[in-house]
């Protein structure tokens, strides 16, 4: 029936919030500063850790986890108000279809209800893709980070782009 789902994951989601992190990471190397690698020797309070360190959110089609999306807080007092968007991956059968856009809704409705005012956050120049949809969402590029990665052995530029989310 193609029944989808948004949840935040929880402490005790760990298999899930692996299964799709790999996943990600795998089917899209080149999207992350991480790689697979890095994500696979960690252990599993490793991984607890990273969902409890923000909040994660997963997309369900039909109870299989396809998307995934993570918002890391500033913690300092003066920037508690701003908060990065990372981790972002949808599965590619699944592009186009309105689900990363009702992830990231889902993202936003959390984040003002934790009094965050603006998200940010840094795509690979090369990207062409990923920074369409989030122009289309209303972010907007602030700056340029010139190789901000190193992707293949070739520096790659970042661009940093923002939304600010005040209602």
């Amino acid at each position: 029936m193609n029944i989808a789902t948004i949840r935040l994951l929880g402490p005790e989601d760990v298999e899930i919030f692996r299964r799709i992190r790999l996943e990600a990471l795998r089917a899209e190397p080149d999207s992350f500063a991480s790689s697979a690698v890095d994500w696979e020797k960690l252990s599993d309070d490793e991984w607890r850790q990273r969902i409890t360190a923000g909040a994660v959110f997963v997309a369900f089609r039909d109870g299989d986890p396809v998307g995934i999306m993570g918002l890391l807080r500033e913690r300092a007092s003066k920037m508690a108000h701003r908060a990065t968007v990372v981790m972002v991956y949808m599965r590619e059968s699944l592009r186009g279809s309105g689900l990363a856009k009702m992830l990231l809704e889902r993202l936003i409705e959390h984040a003002r209800s934790q009094g965050i005012r603006q998200l940010e956050l840094s795509v690979s120049a090369e990207n062409a893709k990923a920074i369409g949809f989030y122009s289309r969402q209303d972010f907007v590029k602030v700056g340029r980070i010139p190789g901000g990665c190193i992707r293949n052995g070739r520096e790659v530029d970042d661009l940093i782009m923002v939304r600010r989310i005040i209602v």
